[in-house]
């Protein structure tokens, strides 16, 4: 999301609560009462996977009254010997309440057979199998495939009855004893149905890619909006067949569908798969109920899942749905998926811009939560990979608006919880070899910084670079701005670019070189923008120095 609205607070009724202590103490409240309340009876209505097993029949010859693939199909968490190959059952993707029988069928559960080949014909079946498609998940398929060979291409495709789906392409990652001379991915954030076209993914599927990336705000939770472009299919989205829904709407883009099918993706959330500037369990409206919040964060949670090519290990529990993880490509690239939203405290100051004073430097601030703190940093100490990379969601670059005393940041961002930012960047400095880099989304606008332990000592060498991508359409229409910026630019010279256009980030990576480029559309308000390169950067591996 946009995080430059200077003019935005929380509300509370006629009033905002301003300071921490009350923030905290809400905070607090609720993680003291998480366990008796996961106990009591609410848990029942939001721990959905419970009864995820069904008892009822398994169909496999279905006469289908419309195509049940039309939400495409996708693969992800590509490993040395496999990845996870997704689809969900579907003929009605934005009428899930009217199709959660598909066909009358009472709940029954349905058999999808899968295929998996070494060429695209499909004429040769390598692999093949059966999964379950449930009611209680959505009718999603999560297949995890084991057994292949490592660093290879391979093509897949589902059948329901006579119904067959279109042909996905993926790959396994090579092992660590494999030598690799280089990897291409690409990585997107941001992609709000009604404000645009998503142009980009058309021009993303034309590069040779291993991977895709996406950063968060996958769907956008909020009602039809006014003179859009495309409008969302109902008022802003809280139950699971709402959650479920939106995901069909915004999948039926026959753009994203086809990005799925090309290539395998590593996903993860922002704020706006639940909700908007949602901090933990704390709502953007801080008179919402905990406890109601969190049930409405399970629906979204299993949604999420039920829609992505995620892994069993990324099953919910009610509210809370581990997330983070690593993916290793060979010895070339570990990458760790960081979740920015689930485990946070509140954003200090309210998530408007602001100062930075009070709350912003609370030691037992924290945006990854203690757990998954200690495994990066376990993470980071055991890679042997060239590079280290990083996928999370909001800017660490320590970037303000403004200059001298009125200069403001985001609080929604790193620089607005100092004590776990400084940590994440030491702990990067530790590191043997300056090899990290950071992928960020979020913000709707292209970035380049170099990082910083403190960002009041600039004469110090950089930890690591950072890489923000824009937007896929969030925002509508961009711009170029990126020459008329000079006070950003002196009040922040970490910053190398920054671009408010629309598009996606392309990153080449050999053992000692990373090269990023700024791929960007100029419009998305109707079809056929051609693609443009409007920044390229050099990193050494050992010299976090952005060149370009």
């Amino acid at each position: 999301m946009q995080r430059w609205n200077f003019g935005r607070s929380r509300k509370l009724g006629e009033s905002r609560i301003t300071g921490s202590r009350d923030q905290w103490r809400l905070a607090e409240s609720f993680v003291r009462n998480r366990r008796e309340f996961l106990m009591g009876g609410a848990s029942l209505a939001i721990l959905p996977f419970a009864a995820q097993i069904a008892p009822g029949l398994t169909r496999k010859n279905i006469a289908w009254d419309a195509d049940p693939f039309a939400m495409g199909v996708a693969s992800g968490d590509p490993s040395t010997d496999g990845f996870v190959l997704w689809t969900r059952l579907a003929p009605d993707p934005v009428h899930a309440e009217a199709t959660s029988g598909l066909a009358n069928l009472g709940g029954d559960t349905i058999e999808v057979g899968w295929e998996i080949s070494e060429d695209p014909s499909m004429k040769t079946i390598l692999k093949s199998g059966t999964a379950r498609a449930t009611a209680h998940l959505g009718y999603s398929v999560h297949v995890e495939v084991h057994g292949l060979r490592p660093n290879q291409w391979y093509w897949y495709r589902f059948h329901a009855g006579e119904a067959l789906s279109p042909v996905g392409r993926t790959r396994t990652t090579p092992t660590v004893e494999q030598s690799v001379d280089q990897m291409r991915f690409a990585f997107a954030s941001c992609q709000h149905y009604e404000s645009g076209l998503y142009t980009a993914y058309e021009h993303m599927i034309g590069e040779e890619l291993d991977l895709i990336l996406h950063l968060g705000d996958y769907i956008y939770e909020g009602p039809v909006g006014k003179n859009k472009l495309r409008q969302h299919n109902s008022s802003e989205i809280v139950s699971l067949n709402d959650y479920r829904n939106r995901y069909g709407l915004y999948k039926s883009d026959s753009h994203l569908m086809a990005a799925h099918a090309y290539a395998p993706w590593l996903v993860v959330w922002d704020d706006h798969e639940f909700d908007n500037n949602c901090a933990g369990l704390i709502s953007e409206e801080l008179w919402v109920d905990p406890r109601e919040f969190a049930i409405r964060r399970a629906n979204a949670y299993q949604a999420y899942y039920e829609n992505q090519p995620l892994r069993s290990s990324a099953i919910p529990n009610g509210p809370d749905m581990r997330l983070y993880r690593d993916v290793s490509y060979g010895n070339l690239a570990s990458f760790a998926m960081l979740d920015t939203r689930q485990y946070r405290s509140d954003q200090p100051n309210g998530d408007r811009a602001h100062k930075l004073e009070g709350a912003v430097f609370h030691p037992k601030a924290t945006l990854l939560g203690q757990a998954q703190e200690s495994w990066l940093d376990a993470h980071l100490e055991d890679s042997t990979a060239r590079w280290n990379v990083l996928g999370q969601q909001i800017m660490v670059g320590r970037v303000g608006r403004g200059a001298g005393e009125e200069k403001i940041f985001s609080m929604d961002q790193w620089a607005g919880y100092d004590a776990p930012r400084k940590r994440l960047l030491e702990q990067i400095k530790r590191l043997p070899v300056a090899n990290t880099v950071i992928l960020t989304g979020d913000i709707h606008s292209n970035w380049a910084n170099e990082l910083h332990v403190n960002f009041d000592r600039l004469e110090e060498a950089p930890v690591a670079t950072e890489f923000v991508g824009t937007s896929i359409s969030s925002g509508g229409n961009g711009y170029d701005h990126a020459k008329k910026e000079a006070e950003l630019y002196s009040e922040n010279p970490f910053v190398k670019y920054h671009n408010a256009e629309r598009g996606y980030v392309s990153c080449t990576l050999t053992a000692d070189t990373w090269k990023t480029y700024y791929r960007t559309v100029e419009y998305v308000d109707r079809p056929g923008a051609p693609l443009q390169t409007r920044a390229e950067f050099t990193v050494e591996r050992g010299k976090p120095v952005l060149v370009s």
